[in-house]
């Protein structure tokens, strides 16, 4: 009775309670990284810091030092979120595909001891 239980859970809610926290995971790691918000902000300056606009008044000399200032927080900036778009892209990935690895094995899982007893008694290793 426990037996037939135990399959019935797992190959009806326990394959659907996995696929949902498989699911969970991969919104927590998007949502962890924001990745609609890097992708958003891409070209921001850094930390939003970016130099106050010059006066009609100011010199060349400071224009161009605002210029550069600001020019150099959009670049550490842009690659501060392309390194956070690229980790998490990765993750991603890594994490759909063992996602996908172990929902198509859920199913086989139960009959490994199955596989094992047999390859024990006809003397098999792996």
């Amino acid at each position: 009775m426990a037996i037939t239980e135990m399959f019935f859970w797992w190959y009806s809610r326990g394959w659907r309670i996995f696929i949902t926290k498989a699911h969970a995971f991969l919104s927590s790691v998007t949502d962890f990284f924001s990745m609609d918000s890097l992708i958003r902000t891409l070209f921001k300056p850094y930390r939003q810091i970016s130099a106050a606009s010059a006066s009609s008044t100011a010199s060349l000399d400071i224009k161009f030092h605002m210029f550069i200032d600001r020019l150099v927080s959009r670049f550490i900036g842009f690659i501060s979120r392309l390194v956070l778009l690229l980790a998490g892209t990765f993750i991603i990935i890594i994490g759909s595909v063992f996602s996908l690895i172990f929902i198509i094995l859920w199913p086989l899982i139960p009959l490994l001891p199955i596989v094992g007893i047999i390859l024990s008694t006809t003397g098999l290793t792996i």
